[in-house]
């Protein structure tokens, strides 16, 4: 199995995890980026105030989502991105937050995805002072970027996750995973959890 995954970075209006304001992804297969997609969107009502803070980060702001696509009304085309891949996300805990968030707010089921957590796979393979997206990109070769760009981070992700593996000599996302010693995660639908 070659080294094939989709990276994603999203980018909140707020603290609310249901916030998305932005997101980026990015193809790898067989080890090589091979495209790059991203898109604002309109995040849910309720979840729609566009925080200082967050904007200083970003740069995005509420009339700039104005026309964007609404959470539900770019789900399909997010998950016709990723397809059947394994996703890889810089503090993936929070990524997969924000597409469980804006699924339970929008009343969306959120979909089923295995994830590896590129800051956990960093830790375990670079000895830094900081394992901050930039700071990991940079000791992965990955060139400078601008950071809080969805589409950016989700490159730089990718580009960590690349290097990692070629450190590693692993094939694949899950071999990569295990040789690291960190797992890999389940975002599940809420009827599966209910079974379970």
């Amino acid at each position: 199995m070659p080294l094939d995954f989709t990276a994603v970075d999203f980018e909140t209006a707020n603290g609310s995890n249901a916030s998305a304001c932005a997101v980026g992804l990015t193809k790898v297969r067989d080890g090589e980026i091979v495209d790059r997609m991203g898109w604002l969107i309109k995040p849910p009502p309720g979840h729609d105030h566009f925080a200082e803070w967050n904007i200083r980060i970003h740069g995005i702001t509420a009339d700039m989502v104005e026309g964007a696509s609404t959470w539900v009304g770019q789900f399909t085309d997010l998950l016709d991105y990723i397809d059947d891949d394994l996703v890889v996300a810089h503090n993936a805990g929070f990524d997969m937050g924000v597409i469980r968030g804006a699924c339970l707010a929008t009343a969306v089921e959120p979909p089923e995805l295995g994830y590896v957590c590129s800051l956990q796979v960093a830790r375990r393979s670079y000895r830094l002072e900081s394992y901050r997206l930039p700071v990991v990109a940079a000791a992965a070769g990955v060139p400078e970027f601008d950071h809080h760009d969805a589409v950016a981070d989700a490159t730089a992700c990718a580009g960590i996750m690349i290097d990692a593996a070629s450190r590693y000599g692993a094939m694949d996302l899950p071999e990569l995973a295990a040789m690291a010693g960190v797992r890999i995660g389940r975002l599940a639908p809420l009827s599966a959890a209910r079974i379970a």
